[in-house]
């Protein structure tokens, strides 16, 4: 399996950290910073899993779930929703989407990691 992983936040420290932490530790990754580059981009080259900001210029995060669902070449991706939003009512959203799993900002790194070996092994 592919060990490509698309970042896509629009704050850039976010995107930095966790690039760097994920190169660190052998995996390809990529980012966007809005939904729908995230999206040109995951039409473009899929990538295994994506770590993806619910609140976003252009597309949110919601969205662009949806619309990877919905793409039966694309509907495999894992998709973890990581995010400043946690009430129960955003949970739902994401859930609803399609993601696969929520994690809430600020994240804890080995728990990042934890999650990215559990879906890809």
């Amino acid at each position: 399996m592919s060990k490509k992983i698309l970042v896509v936040d629009d704050e850039f420290y976010i995107t930095r950290s966790l690039s760097f932490m994920l190169k660190k530790e052998g995996y390809e990754s990529q980012v966007a910073y809005d939904g729908q580059a995230a999206l040109e981009q995951v039409r473009r080259d899929p990538p295994a899993l994506i770590f993806l900001d619910m609140d976003m210029p252009v597309k949110d995060g919601v969205t662009v779930a949806r619309e990877i669902r919905s793409d039966p070449g694309l509907k495999d991706i894992t998709i973890i929703m990581l995010t400043a939003k946690g009430q129960e009512v955003d949970k739902e959203r994401g859930i609803k989407a399609g993601v696969n799993d929520y994690i809430m900002k600020p994240f804890d790194p080995a728990g990042i990691l934890r999650k990215v070996k559990e879906f890809l092994g």
